[in-house]
């Protein structure tokens, strides 16, 4: 059976990411909507769906769902625009980032 992680845009610009089983990303989109499920977005509606993936397994479906929580804001926007530099830029370390707004002082 197949597996999603997805992200809305809240109402109130918050990101709400989850993960679910079965093939109708639309049905939970829907759920959401309706206010079904009392939780986060239940009082941040209208939300919009920003970013889907599909998995194999629900496994790897909740483990990206875990990883993309633990994102910064700009981390999840970036995934959103799919700017995979900015996706992997804020995953280095800080001695071993180069500016993507400065060149480097080697440059």
């Amino acid at each position: 059976m197949t597996a999603f992680v997805y992200m809305l845009r809240c109402a109130d610009g918050s990101y709400y990411v989850g993960s679910a089983r079965g093939e109708s990303l639309d049905r939970r989109l829907a759920e959401h909507q309706a206010g079904t499920h009392a939780g986060y977005t239940d009082h941040r509606r209208p939300v919009t769906l920003v970013y889907a993936e599909w998995f194999d397994r629900i496994t790897d479906a909740i483990a990206m769902e875990r990883r993309i929580k633990g994102w910064s804001r700009a981390k999840k926007e970036a995934l959103i625009t799919e700017d995979w530099d900015r996706v992997q830029f804020p995953a280095k370390r800080p001695s071993a980032r180069v500016s993507l707004s400065h060149p480097s002082p080697s440059s």
